[in-house]
């Protein structure tokens, strides 16, 4: 008698799920890329010079904004466009709990007085709390386009008038808009970054600050090249930071893709409502975003409300599938500003929500596939059913 042996193969694991994946984007453009690239190569017009202005030129008309200039990054666009528009010493800046933390740093870079503001369930800064911290020496009040979705600047300028500046920290909604206002135009400065993740990204490093006041882009100019324009002409103290060639023909070759990209994020974000809709009919605790009535988000991130965040976050660890928390910490209990005496209760909405916030893999191209691993995984891990 002969015995016959069987042998089963292992199933194999699912692909992973990345948080990001920016390798479509950069296979779609490497070819206008690589030619501009050649040029500047040819030319070594590396820093400023004419792919700089002609991103600036595209850049400003998209954010229907009179000027764009072209900065180091994200962080010096907001420090730059706050100085830019007079913001200095002892001036007070309020500015939304749940950012990160750059936002804040820009405000205290510029020697001014941090106040934070607590956020609505959409995240975004609250209107109603901002009143309550207006005083005698509130300068600029900062809305941050968080996630995607314009902060309400129309109205933050109706409730704090002609004399504090409106300031749009838009690193996370370019293309975004809200009734009837561009992100990056809406205020009366704005400030971006370019950074490789966000929807419009760069190869690296790269900023820009947005204003329709020639004085305030004339000085934002000033500020970016060692307080000059001219070489050797230095008229105040400014920084180094300025869009170098090779990152603008990059924007200038993302930015014509842009609004397709985005429109991508919005099909996924739907997907995504579909699903989580369904999966947590009878999970009222598991809180999906969304759009605002008068408002196109773009969908930077996609993030959720969950009750128990550690173990989601095992959960999808576990199954491979990548994920954030965007916020951890509001700004003002970070390490970093523990000296301006804040205390929890501050701000109690973005402290509860810093408990809960999970960030969904979000990008053009993401799969049906792939966000129904994710939204069934994220299924198990609150019903307590355990990985499929």
């Amino acid at each position: 008698m002969t015995e016959t042996l069987t042998t089963t193969s292992p199933v194999p694991a699912p692909e992973p799920v990345p948080f990001l994946d920016l390798g479509a984007q950069t296979a779609e453009v490497e070819a206008d890329v690589r030619e501009r690239w050649d040029e500047i190569l040819r030319t070594s017009g590396f820093v400023l010079g004419p792919d700089v202005e002609r991103f600036e030129r595209e850049f400003a008309a998209y954010c229907q904004a009179r000027h764009a200039v072209g900065v180091g990054n994200g962080t010096d666009a907001l420090e730059i466009g706050l100085r830019a528009a007079g913001i200095s010493r002892g001036d007070e800046v309020i500015v939304p709990a749940n950012t990160f933390f750059a936002t804040a740093e820009a405000v205290l870079r510029c020697g001014a007085l941090l106040v934070p503001a607590d956020v609505d369930d959409d995240f975004l800064l609250d209107p109603e709390d901002v009143a309550g911290r207006l005083s005698a020496r509130t300068r600029a009040v900062i809305g941050v386009h968080l996630y995607g979705q314009m902060a309400p600047v129309a109205q933050l300028r109706e409730l704090v008038g002609p004399d504090v500046l409106v300031v749009e920290d838009a690193a996370q909604a370019q293309g975004a808009s809200r009734d009837g206002l561009r992100s990056g135009g809406a205020g009366d400065v704005a400030a971006t970054s370019f950074y490789p993740g966000k929807n419009l990204g760069a190869f690296g490093d790269a900023g820009a600050v947005m204003t329709s006041s020639d004085d305030v882009a004339e000085r934002a100019r000033r500020l970016r090249n060692h307080g000059g324009v001219n070489r050797y002409e230095h008229l105040e103290v400014g920084a180094n930071s300025r869009l170098d060639s090779l990152q603008a023909a990059v924007l200038s070759a993302k930015l014509t893709r842009l609004d397709a990209w985005n429109l991508r994020r919005s099909e996924a974000a739907a997907r995504y409502g579909a699903l989580l809709a369904e999966a947590f009919r009878d999970v009222p605790e598991v809180v999906a975003p969304r759009e605002l009535p008068g408002a196109a988000h773009v969908w930077h991130l996609y993030v959720v409300r969950v009750p128990d965040r550690p173990a989601a976050s095992a959960a999808l660890t576990a199954a491979g599938i990548g994920h954030g928390i965007h916020y951890p910490a509001p700004v003002h209990l970070l390490p970093a500003t523990a000296h301006l005496g804040f205390r929890p209760g501050t701000a109690p909405r973005a402290e509860a929500h810093a408990d809960q916030i999970l960030s969904l893999p979000m990008f053009p191209g993401i799969t049906a596939a792939q966000q129904e691993r994710v939204v069934a995984t994220l299924r198990d891990s609150v019903t307590g059913r355990g990985p499929r």
